[in-house]
């Protein structure tokens, strides 16, 4: 199966992008919402947070999400531990997710695809992007967040610059028309490498 990752920023429009792609038809994995399940779900993942962070990491069988967040919050060394169970068993299931779909190609919807190392899982890149101003404005609107707190999570993410080097594709997302139009011709563009990819001897 032919797998596609997408990326951007807070406010990028990257679930914009992903939903556009689902309305032509194409299966898209949210690894954000699939790692939540994973850990509420899978008691080898469970085993192993636990075994990182303590017994207190689930509090009557679900994910107590404030200690964990107190754990890693502002500690590099504890958020890169807890990556490094968490991200193995979601690109697991993303892979047999991959081989169970029926569309011309798959598509993996991560935040921190370039941060995580997620793209060698996949075989094409696409880094979704706006004008700062605007993903300000988005993230403000959707989240409820002040400006302040938006900023923070920004200056956390990869620059547009560095992921517009990183991606293979990179898609401007401003006006919604001309977004529907650029994914269309990526989707035929993707389509058509999926056909070769699946024909390769």
């Amino acid at each position: 199966m032919y797998k596609i990752g997408i990326t951007g920023g807070i406010g990028s429009g990257k679930s914009t992008v992903c939903r556009m792609f689902a309305e032509r038809g194409i299966a898209v994995y949210d690894s954000d919402g699939e790692a939540k399940r994973l850990m509420r779900e899978s008691a080898q993942l469970r085993e192993a947070i636990c075994r990182e962070f303590g017994a207190q990491s689930y509090d009557g069988g679900e994910l107590n999400r404030s200690y964990l967040a107190s754990c890693i919050f502002g500690d590099d060394d504890a958020r890169r531990r807890l990556n490094a169970v968490v991200h193995p068993a979601v690109m697991e299931d993303f892979a047999a997710w991959a081989e169970r779909q029926t569309s011309d190609y798959v598509i993996l919807e991560s935040a921190i695809l370039f941060e995580a190392g997620l793209e060698s899982h996949v075989d094409r890149t696409i880094a979704v992007m706006s004008p700062e101003p605007l993903r300000l404005q988005r993230a403000m609107a959707r989240d409820g967040a002040d400006e302040q707190a938006v900023r923070s999570r920004m200056a956390c993410q990869l620059s547009d610059d560095e992921m517009r080097s990183r991606a293979d594709w990179a898609m401007i997302n401003i006006d919604l028309d001309e977004l529907r139009e650029e994914v269309a011709q990526c989707d035929r563009k993707l389509r058509y490498e999926a056909s070769r990819y699946d024909n390769r001897s």
